[in-house]
């Protein structure tokens, strides 16, 4: 059965913020993203996770990136990781990983977006021990894996995120936009996996082994490039959060992915209305965020 999102749902199950907090009580999010050929989908991941109100965002990038991105995106702390000629991080970046980790003491962190064919990735998803966003190539990665779900290691809390032919690939399935079949091919992904699993499209479902939810926010202005990446890093933020103040659970995966997939949409809604639904951009989603939690709590 399909549970349809609602505001007051969403209101309820958004991180609280209180007023005696520091930026360590919100929790600190580690993307590991980019390549020369597709440097801001980094960005617009961090920037977003920031955004919903991480206290701390790390951005892992190639080291011939990081000047640039440092001056751009002044709040978030960047961290330059060995590249290969083709401008992707280098598998030997591995070695940087655990120092990260013990250095930064990451909460969770977010993989795939705009990293190519990067070597690093799969060392990343099988190897890293944190609470896990599986996003873009991430996901490309997992899928020339044959048998990838047996090797899942499944008592890491994760949340997949594919759009219809990423999730096509992850199952070895036809592409499709049939809702049912839609539906099973999600379900199907929670179920191999133990995890929280989107479908990334048109009324976003968002899947446990348990629940089933349907987003009712967001329209055709969000599809278009970067949006993808906007959505993973608020999922990321508010799961920062969520798993700070109540642990990183599938429970607090799947408020995190509720929430950030409703907010996404209700602000690319807003921003449809201002700058017209052909002409939104996926850096004015993320300046519409803040509205947006502002007409929630109007809403709820």
């Amino acid at each position: 059965m399909t549970t349809l999102i609602t505001s007051p749902q969403v209101h309820k199950w958004l991180p609280k913020r209180p007023q005696t907090a520091h930026k360590g009580s919100f929790g600190r999010v580690l993307v590991v993203a980019g390549s020369r050929s597709m440097c801001g989908a980094g960005f617009l991941c961090a920037q977003s996770a920031l955004t919903v109100g991480a206290g701390l965002v790390y951005w892992a990038l190639p080291q011939s990136m990081q000047p640039a991105f440092a001056a751009a995106l002044p709040e978030v702390i960047t961290l330059p990781l060995p590249e290969n000629v083709a401008g992707e991080i280098d598998e030997s970046a591995w070695e940087k990983i655990p120092e990260i980790c013990e250095k930064f003491n990451p909460s969770l962190a977010v993989v795939g977006p705009g990293m190519g064919q990067s070597p690093l990735l799969p060392v990343l998803l099988q190897n890293l021990s944190l609470p896990i966003i599986v996003d873009a190539d991430a996901l490309n990665a997992l899928a020339r894996v044959p048998g990838w779900t047996q090797q899942w290691p499944t008592e890491r809390p994760a949340i997949f995120t594919p759009h219809a032919a990423e999730l096509a690939r992850l199952l070895n399935s036809a592409l499709t936009t049939q809702e049912a079949i839609r539906q099973a091919q999600v379900a199907e992904l929670a179920r191999l996996t133990g995890n929280v699993c989107l479908a990334k499209g048109a009324h976003t479902l968002i899947c446990t082994q348990e629940t089933l939810f349907e987003n009712t926010t967001g329209g055709p202005c969000l599809a278009k490039g970067g949006s993808g990446d906007v959505l993973s890093g608020m999922i990321a933020g508010l799961w920062a959060q969520l798993g700070n103040a109540e642990g990183f659970s599938t429970q607090t995966a799947l408020q995190a992915a509720v929430c950030g997939t409703f907010l996404h949409g209700l602000a690319g809604d807003l921003a449809a209305q201002k700058l017209g639904e052909y002409s939104v951009l996926a850096r004015d989603v993320i300046t519409f965020i803040p509205q947006a939690f502002k007409q929630l709590g109007e809403l709820a």
